[in-house]
């Protein structure tokens, strides 16, 4: 297997986290991470513990919501938090043509366009949580609070309510 470090997708999130302060070690993992359930086995952590980076279009312009693993975005949070009327989940080429990465891969940050980030307020119950790093099977570990910095996040409770009895 090749290193992980080497691919330009991969670079491209270690060295914008370098550039914030924040140095990150990625991880590969053959069984791969596209789901929060297969990068929670994989990684060994809680599903909760995983990132969920999911491109939204709010007025039609492209979004990042950063939401647990555990938790489903609802979209009207997402527009109360953005002041945004229409939101819609973005599909497949809206996700690549806004962050350069394709659907399970998506990092929080280091995106080929300048996007809004929100970060959802259940992510900062962990001490670390696990990202994806620009690959289906390439993650990394960091704190929520590092993770908003580098993301250049707003926190907001954008996670639909779940029971969670």
């Amino acid at each position: 297997m090749t290193d992980a470090r080497q691919h330009p997708n991969v670079r491209r999130v270690v060295q914008a986290a370098a550039d914030a302060g924040q140095p990150i070690e990625v991880q590969r993992f053959a069984s791969g991470t596209r789901t929060a359930e297969d990068a929670a086995r994989a990684v060994g952590c809680e599903v909760a513990q995983i990132v969920k980076s999911l491109v939204f279009v709010a007025d039609g312009q492209a979004v990042v919501a950063l939401v647990s693993g555990s938790d489903r975005l609802d979209p009207n949070r997402l527009g109360r938090a953005l002041g945004a009327q229409e939101v819609r989940r973005a599909d497949g080429d809206e996700v690549r043509a806004a962050t350069g990465y394709p659907i399970g891969g998506v990092p929080p940050f280091a995106h080929a366009t300048r996007l809004p980030v929100v970060i959802d307020e259940h992510l900062f119950a962990h001490a670390r949580v696990w990202a994806a790093a620009g690959l289906p099977d390439v993650v990394f570990s960091i704190s929520p609070q590092a993770l908003a910095e580098v993301s250049a996040a707003r926190r907001a409770g954008v996670a639909a309510e779940l029971d969670r009895g």
